[in-house]
């Protein structure tokens, strides 16, 4: 492993000997029983890593911790605005916890390979659910707290799991949401059916319990004894974790527990630059990838303290929430979606809440989930005078595929780009035919095989999907399904997704480069550009925008700037001439704008509500916006 301080050489040595590389990030790595080499190729393309050691990811996580003697060190902290709460859990309270709900589990049949599905909301029992699961080599499958019964159902019959951990309810700034009645109603419309549920009731709202069925948390954990950590394979899942699929069937994509505790175990020191101790906050969710690798995984196998934070960027209560946090608990390093600062710099456009608060301790902040704007990126250094990192990667991939690795040498912000890519990632720009394209030029970004350790292996139940949605395009590459270019110092730049690139008139434009255009006009919060269908130049772009808090000027005079903006730098092949102001833009709950969402209505063709929405109401007001354009009409 290259010293601290040379990137460039940390590359070139994962280059030369992957294999010698990976074994030596591996020797990090707790093994009952040490593996006999790193990459297991004769499945290819359904490539392994560290597929004959055994492990254990819970033991990685936490009792190694406390049997290194660090059983005092807080493991988690929980920060609930929501229930104006807060609790520290230890290393040596967080083995407790988890072995005596991994003892639950297993007096109900509970053993490894099982799937357990997880319904839970941002509190610690959700990382305790996850990791009782993994000390028995149980496969959980962390569902969103709160998803429509129906969904939740799709994910019953795919996983067929033995059991549903879930919580009695979850809590949203103005309303309680009862999970029971949701898992109840999923149970009914699946055709797969559940052994039993484990439900942890929460004080707000207690569910109703069905006698044998239903059991209580609290209750099965005091009536049986702790469970010890079992050994499992290094190509033994870990999880299945559900992302959308254009087919509109979830992919379950799979997470092999060698690969994953050596690569998470790489990124916190080499990408983060945080050391065991440091305090490290994913603002995300256990429902998401970020959740998994960043809230649980990541740092708890580093040995870090991780912030399991129960709220929201702004509203719970204001603004200054993240900093609040920030300065509470020391926060080192925090990791958020781009989204999150959007909504923070709309409420406080001059940033004047942060002066409120003490947050020296912070000494990066790292952005992830879409697109980082250049505006975005830049509000946030010229606030924080901290290293502010955009870096990109995907539930596929698990870590990041591009970024600034601070740990080993700090590179050159340049905005609007991920910087490089990681070990581990040979990435290429390609055409439509597969050839790579010169530097600076647009095309689809693909990764050449096999991925790295922590990466998907495959898709749960379904290789052919596996094939079919990542290989069968590039041969020999994995397809990311973004389209991007590399510059000549080989920095990458996420222009859009592949669907995103809109062909207006025979040209191939990015989307992306028009937001950055918008984004940067001084009264827009956020905005997203999505291509319509026109009779003649095919496609035309048009341009949706949320202004900032407090701006007074007349509608129509900022979507002529913007208007003319993007003509000046990026010119009138652009063909951009259509923009509106809109009161919210659709979006997931982890922050990712519905693109696709939107073109569809304003094309008027038949679309499914996206399960991950945050707020379907939002979409009324995008189709009259879109409508009073003259689009969205049949």
């Amino acid at each position: 492993m290259a010293k601290t301080g040379d990137y460039a050489k940390t590359y070139a040595e994962w280059q030369a000997d992957p294999e010698k590389f990976w074994m030596a990030a591996s020797d990090q790595i707790h093994w009952y029983k040490k593996p006999s080499k790193a990459l297991f190729d004769d499945k290819a393309p359904f490539y392994e890593w560290f597929s004959d050691g055994l492990t254990n990811t819970c033991y990685n996580a936490v009792d190694r911790h406390v049997d290194n003697g660090r059983g005092a060190q807080a493991a988690l902290i929980y920060d609930s605005p929501m229930t104006q709460s807060c609790e520290t859990v230890t290393y040596s309270e967080l083995q407790s916890r988890v072995a005596s709900l991994a003892g639950a589990l297993r007096s109900k049949g509970v053993t490894k390979g099982d799937r357990v599905i997880i319904y839970m909301p941002m509190i610690p029992q959700a990382l305790e659910a996850m990791l009782a699961c993994a000390r028995l080599g149980a496969v959980h499958s962390v569902v969103f707290g709160g998803f429509a019964a129906n969904e939740l159902a799709v994910r019953i019959d795919d996983a067929a799991p033995k059991a549903i951990i879930a919580a009695s309810c979850g809590l949203e700034p103005n309303r309680v949401i009862a999970y029971k009645p949701l898992v109840d109603e999923a149970i009914a419309l699946a055709q797969h059916k559940p052994e039993f549920t484990i439900m942890f009731q929460r004080d707000t709202l207690k569910a109703d319990l069905r006698q044998g069925y239903d059991f209580d948390w609290q209750l099965l954990k005091d009536e049986t004894p702790d469970a010890e950590c079992v050994p499992v394979e290094g190509n033994h899942p870990a999880y299945i974790l559900y992302t959308s699929g254009t087919t509109g069937a979830p992919k379950g994509v799979i997470r092999h527990t060698g690969g994953q505790l050596v690569a998470l175990n790489w990124t916190m020191k080499n990408i983060y630059n945080v050391d065991a101790g440091d305090v490290f906050w994913a603002a995300s969710d256990v429902g998401w990838v970020v959740g998994h690798s960043y809230i649980c995984y990541g740092p708890l196998i580093h040995g870090n303290t991780s912030i399991v934070f129960e709220g929201k960027p702004i509203g719970t209560p204001d603004a200054g929430t993240f900093w609040r946090v920030v300065r509470d608990h020391k926060v080192k390093v925090l990791f958020t979606a781009p989204t999150a600062f959007r909504a923070i710099k709309r409420e406080d456009p001059k940033g004047a809440l942060i002066k409120d608060y003490d947050i020296s301790s912070l000494k990066a902040l790292f952005l992830a989930g879409e697109r980082a704007d250049p505006d975005t990126i830049e509000w946030a250094q010229d606030r924080l005078n901290i290293p502010v990192i955009d870096h990109w990667w995907q539930t596929e991939t698990g870590w990041g595929i591009a970024a600034n690795p601070l740990g080993i040498e700090p590179l050159p912000v340049k905005i609007g780009s991920p910087s490089v890519a990681m070990p581990g990632y040979d990435i290429r720009i390609l055409d439509e035919a597969g050839h790579e394209v010169p530097a600076g030029e647009l095309g689809a970004i693909a990764i050449k095989l096999p991925l790295p350790p922590g990466t998907f292996p495959n898709l749960w139940k379904s290789e052919n999907r596996f094939k079919s949605s990542y290989l069968d395009h590039f041969p020999g590459y994995y397809e990311t399904g973004d389209a991007g270019i590399k510059d000549a110092d080989g920095y990458l730049y996420i222009m859009a997704r592949t669907d995103d690139v809109i062909n207006v008139a025979g040209h191939r434009l990015s989307t992306g480069a028009m937001e950055e255009v918008l984004s940067a006009h001084p009264d827009v919060a956020e905005c997203a550009v999505i291509g319509v269908s026109d009779p003649i130049k095919g496609q035309v772009p048009l341009g949706l925008m949320c202004l900032n808090a407090g701006t007074t000027r007349a509608h129509e005079d900022i979507v002529q700037d913007v208007i003319r903006d993007v003509r000046t730098k990026i010119g009138p092949v652009a063909a951009f001439k259509c923009a509106c102001i809109v009161k919210r833009l659709p979006k997931t709950r982890s922050g990712k704008i519905l693109r696709a969402t939107m073109v569809k209505i304003a094309d008027c063709s038949d679309f499914k509500v996206p399960a991950t929405i945050d707020d379907p109401a939002v979409l009324d007001q995008i189709a009259q916006a879109l409508g009073d354009l003259g689009y969205a009409k049949n």
